[in-house]
């Protein structure tokens, strides 16, 4: 490996975790609340009326999921660290038994030989940063470098592989614009401001995890291609592709927003928003680059009269591409429980064209299908052959991509196991493993002995 990453002669395997939706405990050890405590308290935010107090319960011992992860026999675990478990205002005061609690699930790791992947950020801002404007304001994108400084002073000399933020695209757009997800706040354009924040706190973190030593520094991202559906809709599109791609890629490559991203949001042109030097700091500041893929975005006009409600399939409301006017989703099937629709050719698109724009190292961070999980085998274990076929074709897909010389590292699925699935609560089923909600019992899908049999055929 070099800095943690696979050289790519291979590709690897790796499933992944985040910690509001398996942890639970959301008081222990001093935890401060975070935006989705508070969020999942608004009546009618959460589609079942549930929470993440409960989650999975990984929180007071990781062993037994740890145990999961191993019984796969990939070679990475990618886990989120939750801000407010170690700073529960934010900054200031650590809280040493959160860390304490990071500290046992990487030792867990590498006790079963397993590289651990840590995210940083992936959504759990705690409620007191965003009491005091959240990613609106710049002070939040400062408090994020700091904590990042924190976290890897303690877990720095055993994880090697860092990601800053994951989908900053949903903190910023559905947390600001949309309203689908925590805070739940609808800003409209307000959100471009959000998205600058959130890049620029990936900068100042990457720069300060890189003086301390890190080994490699990359953030995930949950770009999609997109696909305009007639030949009306060539605008739409370029606006949809400029915030859901062109926004991040555009400032981690070339340190600037584009024309067509400045015409969709053109209070990122305002010098007291992006400050002289900003995109300078997020310009080269990644080692790699994670790829999370569900779905490609398929973009039309809206029709006449129509009021455009239709979305990229549950999270994607158009309200959550403030500055793109007119248009829709137009999904085709298959689709997954969750109503998004099924494309490898997606993800080998994606990957082949991201690889072209970056030339960085590519980590599949993400990718997986929810559904209904309703058919059991003799023995009550989930039959989930439509995941195993989803795994498979996307899995083709990477392997087409990496053919056509894109740099694909590994392959990280989500999710080791059913959990909170945010805004959706527990109606929505990704893991290779079910969760029984009554007494919190793990009991593997038909698909996680797929997986395991994937990673036993292509060991080295």
């Amino acid at each position: 490996m070099s800095g943690g990453l696979d050289d790519g002669s291979r590709l690897s395997f790796g499933v992944a975790s985040a910690a509001y939706q398996i942890e639970g405990a959301p008081e222990a050890d001093g935890k401060g609340p975070s935006i989705w405590d508070t969020f999942t308290r608004v009546p009618g935010a959460i589609d079942d009326g549930t929470d993440g107090s409960v989650a999975c319960a990984s929180y007071p011992d990781p062993r037994p999921d740890l145990d999961l992860v191993a019984g796969l026999g990939v070679g990475y675990y990618r886990f989120s660290i939750s801000w407010p478990r170690i700073q529960p205002l934010g900054s200031g005061t650590v809280q040493k038994s959160g860390l304490d609690y990071y500290e046992r699930l990487v030792d867990g790791l590498q006790e079963r030989g397993i590289e651990p992947m840590a995210t940083l950020y992936h959504w759990d801002l705690p409620q007191a940063l965003e009491d005091r404007g959240g990613w609106l304001v710049r002070e939040t994108a400062e408090h994020f470098a700091d904590y990042a400084g924190v976290v890897h002073d303690l877990l720095g000399d055993r994880v090697r592989v860092w990601a800053t933020h994951n989908e900053p695209w949903c903190a910023a757009y559905l947390g600001y614009a949309s309203g689908r997800h925590a805070p739940g706040r609808q800003v409209g354009a307000q959100a471009h401001r959000a998205a600058h924040h959130l890049l620029l706190s990936h900068g100042l973190a990457a720069e300060r995890l890189h003086a301390g030593g890190a080994d490699t520094v990359g953030i995930v991202l949950n770009l999609t291609p997109v696909w305009p559906d007639s030949s009306t809709a060539a605008t739409a599109a370029d606006g949809v592709d400029a915030i859901r791609n062109r926004i991040w890629l555009g400032a981690l490559v070339d340190g600037e927003y584009d024309a067509g991203t400045l015409r969709v949001a053109p209070v990122l042109a305002d010098p007291v928003l992006v400050r002289p030097g900003d995109l300078d700091l997020v310009r080269g500041s990644a080692d790699w680059l994670g790829v999370n893929y569900y779905t490609p975005a398929r973009v039309d006009i809206a029709l006449p009269g129509e009021t455009p409600v239709v979305d990229e399939g549950g999270d994607a409301e158009v309200d959550a591409f403030p500055g793109v006017e007119d248009f829709r989703f137009t999904p085709r099937h298959p689709r997954t429980d969750i109503d998004w629709e099924i494309s490898p050719l997606g993800l080998e698109e994606l990957l082949v064209e991201t690889y072209r724009r970056t030339q960085l190292p590519l980590v599949v961070t993400e990718n997986g299908a929810a559904f209904s999980d309703l058919t059991t085998m003799a023995d009550g274990t989930v039959d989930d052959a439509d995941r195993v076929d989803y795994l498979r074709t996307h899995l083709a897909a990477i392997e087409a991509a990496r053919a056509s010389g894109a740099d694909v590292r590994t392959y990280v699925l989500w999710t080791l196991m059913d959990n909170f699935e945010w805004s959706h609560g527990y109606t929505k089923h990704f893991g290779l493993v079910s969760v029984d909600r009554a007494d919190l019992s793990r009991r593997p899908k038909r698909s996680y002995g797929w997986v395991a049999e994937q990673t036993n055929e292509r060991a080295p």
